[in-house]
């Protein structure tokens, strides 16, 4: 079933809805989801928010085109609607980012109007509980012109004696900068994107989902990574967002090639990724 909806939902009321009832939900991989494709016709990127994403994320401002990762920050309101929604099987509170799938067939104008669709398109077991993948497409006249697939990990107790699957360690790229992001980066990229999950804004609102600071959003690092490494016109972007990024923090982008990574104090890996033409 397709919803078509006439304006952008505002984001603070789905985060209230969706803190609100994530006590009643029980996630688990079998569980049902939404089955509604959410449709927003002729949406336009909002220049000064974009002018504020550029900035903290590090891509050049005033540029004809949007960077490769801010359609994900347009069409994140359609997602917020269904994930916070009653038949959304996930409770919001807590739910953690663990990848993204970027595709891109064409740079898109800045100042251009696009149709937007998002859907959630499955459940899947995960080692630490349940994940579920969330889809957004960009359609022009000419078709699909940016889509992305989006993993959100729901952590909860898991089968025991299911096996563990060890995780391959990947050699360190070669340093090519250290960031030093700030303790109000998780503040300003909220501002810009909206989203205002609570783990990313203070030390104390993060402490009440059991983190110790607050920690970057997982969309800031890979488009760090990105501003830093550059893409093509059409490319794909894999990325995966394997530890969080404390704030205040310091973090080594390595790079080769295609591969991208962010690693913290003592090799650890915060983020993998690629980019390569599509």
């Amino acid at each position: 079933m397709t919803s078509t909806l006439s304006t952008a939902p505002a984001l603070p009321p789905l985060l209230a809805r969706g803190a609100l009832l994530s006590p009643f939900k029980r996630p688990r991989p079998d569980a049902g989801f939404p089955r509604t494709r959410l449709l927003l016709p002729r949406l336009r990127a909002d220049l000064t928010r974009l002018t504020a994403y550029e900035r903290v994320c590090g891509f050049p401002t005033g540029e004809d085109t949007l960077p490769v990762t801010y359609p994900h920050v347009m069409g994140f309101p359609l997602a917020m609607r269904l994930m916070s929604a009653r038949d959304f099987p996930l409770p919001l509170l807590g739910l953690v980012h663990t990848s993204v799938d970027i595709t891109r067939r064409a740079p898109l104008r800045a100042d251009a109007a696009y149709d937007f669709a998002v859907c959630v398109t499955g459940l899947a077991p995960h080692r630490r509980g349940t994940e579920a993948t969330v889809v957004t497409e960009v359609r022009t006249g000419a078709g699909v012109v940016w889509e992305s697939a989006s993993t959100y990990l729901a952590r909860h107790r898991t089968d025991p004696a299911a096996p563990a699957t060890a995780r391959e360690e990947p050699e360190p790229l070669p340093v090519r900068a250290t960031w030093h992001p700030a303790g109000s980066t998780g503040r300003r990229y909220a501002a810009a994107s909206g989203d205002h999950n609570p783990i990313h804004l203070h030390p104390l609102t993060a402490r009440l989902f059991g983190f110790p600071r607050a920690i970057a959003h997982g969309m800031w690092t890979v488009a760090r990574c990105l501003a830093e490494h550059g893409t093509p016109d059409a490319v794909r972007v894999r990325a995966q967002f394997r530890a969080p990024v404390p704030l205040p923090g310091t973090v080594v982008y390595g790079a080769r090639g295609g591969r991208f990574e962010l690693r913290g104090p003592r090799d650890r890996v915060h983020l993998t990724g690629s980019v390569y033409p599509a």
